[in-house]
């Protein structure tokens, strides 16, 4: 099976850095307001990053999804909290969510996996 976390991280550095080198100043301020608006403030950053999770499945963007699972990852989020935080964006987005839903439990088991070598 081909190393889907390394394949997806590689493909967005190369193109953030294809992106922002072509100095767009308000693709450069959108950047800069999204890394600011996950660090820690009155929510800490594992909830803000189950925030964006949620709202990255309901909204159907798998590498929004991909993004934050490996974040909360990083952040040291269980299993069973990404998984119950994920049920909750099916049940708010509805069935048409599921496609994703499938891809984000590949993506963990790929994190974890990466984690046991």
């Amino acid at each position: 099976m081909a190393d889907i976390v390394n394949e997806f991280n590689d493909y967005r550095s190369r193109m953030n850095d294809r992106i922002l080198e072509d100095n767009n100043k308000i693709i450069k301020r959108i950047f800069n307001l999204d890394t600011n608006a996950y660090m820690a403030g009155a929510l800490d950053v594992r909830t803000k990053e189950l925030l964006g999770l949620v709202a990255s499945a309901v909204l159907r963007c798998d590498d929004c999804v991909k993004y934050h699972l490996e974040s909360c990852h990083k952040e040291g989020l269980r299993g069973e909290e990404v998984m119950e935080a994920l049920g909750i964006a099916t049940l708010v987005g509805g069935t048409i969510v599921v496609p994703h839903l499938r891809r984000a439990y590949e993506f963990w088991d790929a994190l974890e996996a990466r984690e046991r070598k």
